[in-house]
């Protein structure tokens, strides 16, 4: 009996592209692709999205495998794309970081710091806190399911071989970064409210009281006020943020 195996360099080499544009994706997104992640489990995730999404898509490659140029050409094509997918959702998740920033420097806790595990770098103590609120929300709240739909989706915004415009991306990032900068300053605006009124407060107090050392009395009481009301308005701010990212994560797919 003969088997006919004539179709596997060309299952092979679609598998491969397909796995450049959702490994890329996978390597860049908030939570998954954390160096702290284990590659393995990254590797696995991406494999096996491949091997889901694979049938559905596989049609869409028209691969030469006599010329190797025009495959190397559409491998580094997959590339960008999982790229700007990736880079749009850890984009979003900034907001965070940003809303973090904001948060300890009015309660006077700027000058707390500890390595960022979804950025990888030093960040405000705070900020991490709610970056690793907001990525356990997104799986909580099942968005990660249309981080997969998106994936599906950009098959149809982006065919294979189907580079996107310089100029759509550029814009399309300045968007995501000034949505992200703007929902920050909006989860900390209770916090702006409270550090500009506690500083008032203070500056009245020195002038009628200059014997009294102010900041040895209103840094401790910054501290707990603004921790009590960061545990009022806690849940408010996710809801908001869940709510952006999801609108984001939607965009990226239109048809779910």
């Amino acid at each position: 009996m003969n088997v006919d195996v004539s179709f596997l360099p060309a299952l092979g080499a679609a598998f491969m592209l397909t796995f450049a544009r959702i490994g890329t994706m996978v390597m860049l997104l908030p939570g998954i692709g954390e160096l702290s992640m284990p590659s393995r489990v990254r590797l696995g995730i991406a494999l096996v999205l491949t091997g889901i999404l694979l049938p559905s898509h596989q049609s869409a490659y028209a691969i030469d495998l006599n010329a190797l140029g025009p495959v190397i050409v559409l491998l580094f094509q997959e590339i960008i794309i999982g790229a700007v997918l990736g880079l749009t959702a850890r984009l979003a998740t900034s907001a965070l970081q940003v809303a973090g920033s904001v948060v300890a420097q009015q309660l006077g806790l700027g000058f707390v710091t500890a390595v960022d595990p979804t950025q990888n770098q030093q960040g405000m103590l705070l900020g991490n806190f709610l970056s690793i609120v907001g990525v356990t929300l997104v799986f909580a709240t099942d968005l990660h399911h249309l981080v997969i739909a998106g994936l599906n989706d950009s098959y149809t915004i982006f065919a294979p071989g189907q580079l996107p415009l310089v100029g759509d991306v550029a814009q399309h990032f300045t968007q995501v970064i000034a949505t992200s900068f703007r929902i920050g300053i909006q989860l900390s605006a209770p916090f702006l409210v409270f550090g500009l009124l506690f500083n008032l407060g203070l500056g009245i107090l020195s002038r009628l009281m200059p014997q009294m050392q102010v900041f040895f009395i209103g840094l401790p009481l910054s501290i707990l006020l603004g921790l009590m009301l960061l545990l009022i308005v806690l849940g408010t701010m996710m809801g908001t943020f869940t709510d952006y990212l999801a609108g984001v994560l939607s965009s990226l797919a239109p048809r779910s």
